[in-house]
């Protein structure tokens, strides 16, 4: 059996504190049955400890379960009772706190009653992995490694595999197929050294970001400015980051890297400024204590001042010059750029990233098997957009080896340590090419890991410099393109803006079912990027709405309709692949595919109401149906009205389970744990579709209603809502309608209506809406500010 398919059918977590709990909710959201351990609490209940852990999953925000009832998939227990357990499990992680001797201590106590063929891992985020296996018995070190989840687990992409001297290669192999595919994970291979890879890095970038800011004089609000997304790293910038994090968090690792760097070029850096340290004396930890960098007084964010360590107001100072570089997307042209400007903000962005270059230039051999897994580990760990290796060659490799060799000679630097020979090496251009990426351990490039579980990954996370993958493109246009891989499987991906649906779409689907009936087997709905569709084109209708042209746009919501019926009455199968937010006429598309596969983390909803309208791409027609299958002949409006409710709040789901518990997902849908697997799993669905003799299913002739009595029903619950002042007359009227058409309007009850009967009564519903000046002030809100406005 390979590697990558072994089964790992039940799991176990030592340790129930922050990370463990969240480790173990998601071995829960993959399926697995898991066993969280921690000590016997001093009660007539020895598992409180575990259990009170177990609690705190419910109320812990972003949410690491998928659903609530995942938790059902967790049991408590504890180290005095239950150890005899841990024989049935197939892999073990520890992850007790940062303290190597009750580590240890705990490996002593374990190891008796772990399986035979158990994998055993620890969840620390730098101690040496090789220290740890000593106290394990021989017999367990080969099935032993380190397995450092970021947090939150659920959501950070990054898990760093640590192998130490005796571990196995089956181990690390068959963990790394386990993370992958089970639980969705970008595994990086990372060597035993301090902080591993991404955050030895990582708290390194930090480190000199603040030595520059406080070397060139620069706020703390404008360093924040100057390191968000303009450099390619996330919103929250360094100071937003490190109140995230906590401060007393952050000063921790500092003070760790420096105990275990003490011969490291760098060891004199590794130290957190005063302020810092005065801020954590103070209690001012971040975000957790409600003050640290940035603080809210009277309703306002203000940031601290170092030199007074007061509170301002925050305020840009960011220069006009430096901020139009940074919105330029090519590095080349912003280092050229930023060398010709000068000045010291200018000073200060070229700085902090020919240090980090130097820095991972001169510590790549001994914390990591190639450039790759740096760049990857800080995309995935970090949010950066792009590794500190990828940045280098993208500004250009040459030119800037020998800026940072010139200025490391005049002592510019933040460490004199000499760049490697083969930074220098002439006939450098890259560390990132077709064939590979550099290792400096192995002194030549190397291939990306070849482990089976990536064949699983059609479309795999490139760094720069890789090959485009191959594609051959059948149909395209500026909204679409069709393409295949050589294979019977059709491709559509849409071209537009956060893969919203409009005209240009609409035709591009319908060519692309036309094309797929004739030549391919299946059509299957994909975009290389999330989301997977942000809804209809909500622009296009305001600008046609403006222009008063509602003759032109009514055909064309019919034509919305029609294509949604399209995907479900073609004649090859249709499968949509989707991630991120599914949102409006993107989930009316889902709605009408024979099958979906979801990345775990799919948000999807029917919002049309939270911009004033009703979902009218078929999607109230769907809602109904649906309802109607789930009554069986029974009793509608129960089934009905949590249809109408999640519509009517406009409510998206949390993950694609939610989704599925919503009914907006089905039984025979499929959820992906890792996103790069969607369309491999997508392309196997539908061709599994295909071979069993696809035909399309039959149109319902008769789709039983709740009528006049259900709109009744629920029309009193929005009356309440009225009067109670929880919801606007426009709210009213919008979700009034949309009770009218999930009823099947002003019928009898149990009368049997068409698909078109409901087709047309949302059409005619969207319309009035539409029509309405409160609608149109919804939706031009929502596209000036990206949020709902309630008139």
């Amino acid at each position: 059996m390979k590697d990558y398919t072994r089964q790992f059918r039940r799991a176990a977590v030592l340790g129930a504190g922050v990370m463990g709990a969240q480790i173990a909710a998601h071995l829960a959201n993959a399926g697995l049955p898991v066993i969280l351990y921690d000590l016997p609490a001093d009660s007539d209940y020895k598992n409180a400890i575990a259990g009170k852990a177990m609690e705190g999953l419910l109320k812990l925000k972003p949410a690491p379960l998928a659903v609530p009832s995942a938790l059902a998939a967790i049991q408590p227990a504890n180290y005095q009772q239950h150890l005899p357990w841990l024989a049935d499990c197939d892999f073990v992680i520890e992850a007790i706190t940062e303290r190597p001797e009750l580590k240890a201590g705990l490996y002593q106590t374990v190891a008796p009653h772990l399986g035979e063929r158990a994998l055993f891992a620890t969840n620390t985020s730098g101690i040496s992995i090789n220290r740890l296996a000593q106290a394990l018995p021989e017999a367990v070190r080969g099935r032993f490694c380190g397995v450092h989840f970021f947090n939150p687990p659920r959501y950070m992409h990054l898990v760093e595999l640590i192998a130490h001297a005796r571990t196995e290669s089956q181990t690390i192999s068959a963990l790394e197929g386990f993370l992958t595919t089970t639980l969705g994970k970008g595994v990086v291979h990372a060597y035993d050294t301090p902080g591993f890879i991404a955050n030895r890095v990582g708290v390194f970038s930090m480190l000199a970001v603040i030595h520059h800011a406080e070397r060139l004089h620069l706020p703390l609000d404008l360093v924040d400015e100057l390191t968000g997304e303009g450099i390619g790293r996330p919103k929250s910038a360094t100071f937003r980051t490190a109140d995230v994090v906590g401060l007393d968090t952050f000063a921790h690792v500092v003070r760790y890297l420096a105990a275990s760097l003490t011969d490291d070029p760098w060891a004199s850096c590794y130290h957190v400024p005063v302020w810092i340290a005065e801020l954590i004396d103070r209690g001012a930890l971040g975000q957790k204590s409600g003050a640290g960098v940035y603080r809210k007084i009277d309703g306002e964010i203000r940031v601290l001042d170092p030199e007074t360590m007061d509170y301002r107001r925050v305020r840009s100072a960011l220069d006009p010059r430096v901020r139009a570089i940074l919105e330029h997307l090519d590095p080349a042209h912003k280092f050229r750029a930023l060398r010709e400007l000068g000045g010291r903000q200018a000073e200060f962005l070229l700085a902090i990233h020919h240090d980090l270059f130097h820095f991972c230039a001169v510590h790549l051999a001994s914390i990591a098997p190639t450039a790759r897994e740096v760049d990857l580990a800080m995309r995935w760990g970090y949010g950066w957009k792009l590794g500190p290796f990828e940045m280098w060659q993208a500004a250009g490799w040459r030119e800037i080896a020998e800026m940072i060799e010139v200025e490391v000679a005049a002592g510019r630097t933040m460490s004199n340590a000499p760049l490697p020979l083969w930074v220098m090496d002439p006939r450098r251009k890259a560390v990132h090419d077709a064939q590979g990426s550099w290792s400096a351990a192995m002194g030549r490039v190397m291939p990306p890991v070849s482990h089976p579980v990536y064949r699983r990954q059609i479309i795999r996370q490139r760094v720069a410099g890789e090959p485009e993958p191959s594609w051959s493109t059948v149909y395209e246009t500026d909204a679409v393109r069709l393409w295949h891989q050589g294979d019977d499987i059709a491709v559509l991906s849409f071209k537009t803006k956060l893969h919203t649906i409009g005209a240009a779409v609409l035709d591009g689907v319908q060519a692309a079912l036309d094309l797929c009936e004739r030549d391919f087997k299946a059509l299957v709905l994909w975009h290389p990027e999330s989301p997977f569709c942000a809804g209809a084109n909500l622009r296009e209708l305001a600008e046609a709405a403006g222009r008063g042209e509602f003759d032109a746009i009514e055909p064309l919501v019919e034509k919305f309709q029609h294509t949604s019926l399209a995907l479900r009455y073609s004649m090859v199968p249709t499968v949509a692949a989707i991630e991120g937010l599914t949102l409006g006429g993107g989930c009316e598309f889902v709605m009408h595919c024979d099958r979906v596969v979801a990345a775990l983390e799919s948000y999807v909803g029917l919002v049309e109401v939270g911009v004033g309208l009703i979902p009218a791409g078929g999607g109230c027609k769907e809602l109904a149906m649906r309802a109607a299958e789930e009554a069986k002949g029974g009793h509608l409006l129960p089934f009905l009205t949590r249809y109408f409710e999640r519509a009517a709040k406009a409510q998206v789901s949390t993950s694609a389970p939610e989704a599925r518990e919503w009914g907006y997902l089905q039984g025979a849908d499929k959820v992906v744990l890792n996103p790069y697997e969607l369309l491999h799993v997508a392309k196997s669905e539908a061709a599994a579709l295909y071979e069993s003799a696809y035909h399309p299913p039959l149109r319902p002739r008769e789709i039983p209603v709740a009528g006049a009595p259900g709109i009744a029903t629920l029309q009193a619950q929005l009356v309440n809502l009225l009067e109670g002042g929880f919801m606007s007359a426009h709210d009213y009227e919008i979700t009034r309608r949309l009770a009218h058409v999930l009823c099947g309007g002003e019928v009898d009850p149990g009368t049997r209506v068409s698909e078109e009967w409901l087709l047309t009564l949302e059409r005619k519903a969207f319309m009035d809406l539409l029509r309405m000046e409160k609608t149109q002030q919804r939706i031009l809100h929502t596209l000036e500010t990206g949020k709902p406005l309630r008139n």
